[in-house]
């Protein structure tokens, strides 16, 4: 059971020392302050679950600990106690968020029992904030967590865009969170009761792509025992997304031209043209204008995806909002049951000078990795360290003017992840969050054939 964290605020010597014997006695972590200043000061660097304080201290007293406590931590539930007790003082405690207002000379049973009171109140304000968020997070672009400037003005591009029912081009590095802009888009639009179908055409073989979007009839070719509709058909009324559209083979890119002009498609093997509708939106980490010029993709067909374009920020663009995902993220995967481990004001720090060049996702598996190093305990740097495998702590972003490209930072962090793997491929895609065709392509790209693999 995860330990809960309790401060222990009195002036008199004895008392705090008592008290704090008591709570370790009980199994909960203390924390103790001499006067309200040191208090005060505790509050802002660490979070608490419970604060037992004495009213009457030289200096900040309890009342402005009380203050401070529920401000920094609203979660937290706060216990006067006071050997100067009157109506007034706990009338104006419990007003101000006090949990209880407990007189001197008390009964050690009696408080111990107000304090699993005020402990248990406590997890649950937390665990019915966590359900808020979660049910938040489920709808529209309350999805889209962080709230640095370029994520607000995400969300509300998100929000005009999805109305308009046109074509849309996300652009953005490797793992910032295209896919997750694309659903938004789609769960804020007309329509959204219908099916949001994802096609990742750097998967398949040219073959493939056809019977996966078109469909086929019966006999089209060995196997086909019977008709068969597409992706296309089946996303009737909804919306198309197309991933890695970059990835999209010329011949392919033509026959995708023509469904768009169109809105008909013909099965493979068929001859009668079935109508279609569907939104699309698309997705790529390319320059699809500079691929147009080398003649790598079509420029009709680029024209007609790019009506609107999305430019989805790296999280080097968007460094305020390391802090928030990463608690996002520890929320998500600690396992049932658990308390969400805290994270340190050093952890933190350390956080934010990272590059991740895996953007959003690799940040999302660093958080799963910190949730086994700290086990339960509240993150501290050394969990950091370990979470990245680096016993010195986390490489700081230095300021150099020869920074290396985003295929650079690529190949480095696959070669990375095939390190760590032994060349397990089956492994490696899983980390990255890429199919196996697309790390194959990647690894022939930058002729990163593992010894072992």
């Amino acid at each position: 059971m995860h330990k809960r964290t309790i401060l222990v605020v009195d002036d008199e010597p004895i008392a705090r020392d008592n008290l704090a014997h008591i709570i370790v006695k009980d199994g909960h972590a203390v924390r103790v302050a001499a006067n309200g200043q040191e208090a005060l000061a505790l509050l802002r660097k660490e979070e608490v679950d419970l604060v037992l304080t004495d009213l009457r201290m030289q200096g900040i007293d309890g009342m402005a600990v009380l203050e401070e406590a529920k401000r920094l931590w609203p979660a937290a539930e706060v216990v006067m106690i006071t050997g100067h007790a009157s109506v007034d003082t706990a009338v104006e405690a419990m007003r101000k968020g006090a949990y209880h207002y407990v007189a001197k000379p008390f009964k050690i049973n009696e408080l111990r029992v107000i304090v699993d009171k005020a402990l248990e109140k406590g997890l649950l304000r937390r665990e019915i904030q966590t359900l808020r968020e979660q049910v938040d997070v489920g709808k529209g672009t309350g999805r889209i967590v962080g709230q640095s400037p370029k994520m607000q003005a995400l969300r509300e591009t998100i929000n005009q865009v999805s109305q308009l029912d046109c074509n849309v081009l996300i652009q953005g590095e490797t793992g910032t969170g295209k896919e997750l802009v694309a659903r938004t888009i789609h769960e804020c639009s007309p329509r959204a009761r219908k099916r949001f179908v994802a096609f990742n055409c750097g998967v398949f073989t040219e073959e493939l792509i056809a019977s996966e979007l078109f469909g086929y009839e019966r006999g089209a070719f060995t196997g086909a025992g019977k008709a068969k509709k597409g992706l296309l058909e089946t996303a009737a009324g909804g919306t198309v997304f197309f991933d890695e559209v970059g990835e999209l083979p010329l011949s392919m890119q033509v026959k995708l031209l023509r469904v768009l002009q169109e809105r008909t498609l013909i099965r493979v093997g068929g001859t009668e043209e079935v109508a279609v509708d569907f939104r699309v939106l698309a997705a790529t980490n390319k320059d699809l204008k500079r691929e147009v010029e080398a003649g790598t993709f079509r420029s009709d067909l680029y024209y007609r995806l790019d009506v609107l374009t999305i430019n989805v920020p790296s999280l080097a663009e968007r460094k305020d909002d390391i802090p928030v995902l990463m608690r996002h993220f520890l929320a998500k995967h600690v396992r049932p049951g658990r308390t969400v481990p805290q994270l340190s004001s050093e952890a933190e720090r350390r956080l934010m000078f990272y590059e991740y060049p895996g953007n959003i996702r690799e940040l999302e598996n660093i958080a799963q990795r910190m949730l086994i190093a700290c086990d339960g305990e509240p993150i501290e740097a050394r969990h950091i360290a370990a979470a990245f495998g680096d016993s010195d702590g986390v490489a700081v972003r230095e300021q150099r003017q020869d920074w290396p490209t985003l295929e650079e930072h690529e190949k480095r962090y696959i070669l990375e992840v095939l390190d760590e793997v032994e060349g397990n491929r089956s492994a490696a895609v899983k980390i990255l969050g890429i199919d196996r065709v697309s790390l194959w392509r990647k690894i022939k790209r930058y002729g990163l054939e593992h010894p072992d693999s």
